[in-house]
């Protein structure tokens, strides 16, 4: 789906802010100065489809129709953007309403997958019908991309450099796409890993992602659902600034993936498929 084929029901200056200022009083050794600080805005974000409401997300009220697109792909609602007819975008003062229109194929199918659903959770895994269901077998990643150990450190400094709204509120999470011949391809903040993550793929599967083998870069730590949709994606590296779980490391392992992980200044660890990473 093109960016021409997305409409939506509101101009973005009409959506909240990403972030407020609210003021504070810092202390220090010397006098406590008074200020203000900016935080990150956190909205209820409803998912609909075909006037369904399929669940509903804490999430930054930025890149909206990127995280329409990217949670649709990664949460298996459709298997390519085409398959979205339109996304429109209704604020209001309890939170945004994406309302996502499929084709009636894919419609058909989002039904059919509702009727199974047994009943909601609180934990994210809503309509789950049994525990083999939480974790699916990952999509396999084929992939014989190879990244120097200096190219990641590279790219993980320029995903903290564009990092916009955390500079200003150090409080969210960013998700990034680098590449060799082109660098930092696009990058997305979110006070979710998750959302950012979906934020992400949504933006490549809109048409930024360069035809090149590509490193993903997290800001958060690698747990089992950020390797699932990783998968979705095709990453065939996640390198991130926190830890891995050990169930991530089991999925990436048989998802093909290679999992980086404590990425910071000049060291990082490398848990799986280390093939990847060159090591000067």
């Amino acid at each position: 789906m093109s960016d021409a084929d997305t409409s939506c029901s509101l101009e973005q200056e009409q959506l909240p802010a990403p972030a407020s200022e609210f003021p504070t009083v810092s202390w220090n050794r010397e006098t406590p100065p008074s200020g203000a600080r900016a935080v990150p805005e956190e909205t209820a974000v409803a998912i609909t489809y075909n006037g369904t409401t399929h669940a509903v997300m804490m999430a930054t009220p930025t890149d909206l129709e990127d995280y329409a697109i990217g949670f649709s792909l990664t949460e298996g609602q459709i298997q390519t953007a085409d398959q979205i007819r339109s996304i429109d975008v209704a604020a209001f003062e309890e939170g945004i309403d994406l309302r996502i229109w499929l084709d009636t194929e894919t419609a058909d199918s989002f039904r059919d997958r509702r009727r199974r659903i047994v009943g909601p959770t609180g934990c994210g895994l809503c309509g789950i019908e049994s525990l083999m269901e939480a974790v699916p077998a990952p999509k396999k990643v084929v992939s014989d991309a190879r990244f120097s150990a200096s190219t990641i450190l590279k790219a993980q400094a320029d995903m903290f450099a564009s990092q916009k709204l955390h500079a200003v509120t150090s409080a969210v999470h960013a998700a990034a796409w680098w590449t060799e011949g082109n660098g930092l391809v696009a990058v997305r903040e979110d006070v979710g890993r998750h959302n950012a993550l979906d934020k992400l793929t949504g933006a490549l599967a809109r048409g930024l992602r360069p035809d090149a083998p590509g490193l993903l870069l997290l800001t958060s730590r690698i747990s089992v659902e950020m390797v699932q949709k990783a998968a979705v994606l095709g990453a065939p590296v996640i390198a991130a600034v926190s830890a891995p779980t050990a169930l991530a490391i089991r999925v990436a392992e048989a998802a093909g993936i290679t999992i980086v992980a404590t990425t910071r200044n000049d060291a990082f660890d490398v848990y799986t498929h280390r093939e990847r990473i060159v090591m000067e």
